[in-house]
């Protein structure tokens, strides 16, 4: 089913509850909860231990259903293999809490792609629940209220195009390839949602140029009319390595990059909201509405929002 722009209503809010959804979830809570994080591989350095620790007792405290890592999964040069200590030292001796053991579906981000992609790949073959079955991919979710969520998982990296012929080996992938089928699963769903979810930001709430990558020009180019084309209501993604959200035509643009190294950014323009503050976002998902919060690493939601389908 695709809705109108105008078929969604958002609300706003500022928080500072001690989580995201505060309290454990009900048995009649008829939605689906998650937790997603990204830029976090540090082995366990730049508060990315603190994180996980809260992230846990808030996925824990919301009934998270599963994780989703928006990319840079490894710093600063991903991993050389299915045996890379990182493995241990960045991703399973970190995310401990028994409310992250459920499936982790993740993306790439241009750190990945620095070092051995296809691992990523076969660790999904090896691992519980490390699930990244393909460079992109779609799952549909059936709701607890009978209702679907589509989830486009993309590979963003190959739609930068100072990455080729760099460090970042995005070389030999077909960008278009992937928008055409993006375009096309979009144009066939039938799902109450249509979510997507890339490692790079389309626009933030940070346009000025600081020394940081904020709005990408690529992705604004050729990702971009795809979403509105189809009146995709949400967007998420990491890479600034900060917590944020900023509504542009119809769209809301999250970025949730916070989960390690962060920067204080400058004041948020265009009414959106951002932070320096280590943390992950958190999302409860029914048929009706999309509601999200961004927690940091001691627990407080700093923003949240209501996305409702009329």
């Amino acid at each position: 089913m695709q809705l109108t722009r105008r078929q969604f209503i958002a609300s706003t809010a500022v928080l500072g509850a001690s989580t995201a959804f505060a309290g454990p979830a009900a048995a009649a809570d008829k939605s689906l909860n998650l937790v997603l994080i990204g830029d976090w591989g540090r082995h366990g350095h730049d508060e990315q231990r603190a994180v996980a620790v809260q992230m846990g007792k808030t996925a824990e405290a919301i009934g998270s259903r599963f994780t989703v890592s928006v990319g840079d999964n490894f710093y600063e040069n991903g991993v050389t293999g299915v045996n890379d200590a990182q493995w241990r030292s960045s991703f399973e001796e970190i995310y401990t809490a028994p409310a992250l053991q459920s499936p982790w579906k993740v993306i790439l981000g241009n750190h990945d792609y620095r070092g051995n992609v296809q691992a990523q790949l076969d660790y999904s073959k090896t691992s519980h629940r490390w699930q990244l079955p393909a460079r992109s991919y779609t799952e549909t979710v059936t709701l607890p209220d009978g209702a679907r969520a589509a989830f486009y998982y993309l590979d963003t990296s190959p739609f930068i195009k100072k990455y080729y012929g760099s460090k970042v080996r995005v070389d030999g992938q077909d960008s278009q390839a992937q928008l055409a089928w993006l375009d096309a699963k979009l144009a066939a769903s039938t799902a109450e949602w249509n979510i997507v979810i890339g490692h790079h930001p389309v626009y933030t709430a940070l346009a000025d140029n600081d020394g940081y990558d904020h709005d990408q020009p690529d992705l604004i180019a050729r990702l971009n009319p795809i979403l509105q084309k189809h009146n995709v209501p949400v967007y998420i993604c990491g890479h600034d390595h900060v917590l944020q959200s900023v509504q542009m035509d119809g769209i809301t643009y999250v970025v949730t990059g916070a989960g390690s190294q962060t920067y204080t950014p400058r004041a948020a323009i265009r009414g959106g909201f951002a932070s320096g503050a280590h943390g992950f976002m958190t999302v409860r998902l029914s048929g009706k509405s999309f509601d999200y919060g961004l927690v940091d690493m001691h627990g407080t939601t700093l923003f949240a929002q209501t996305i409702t389908r009329a």
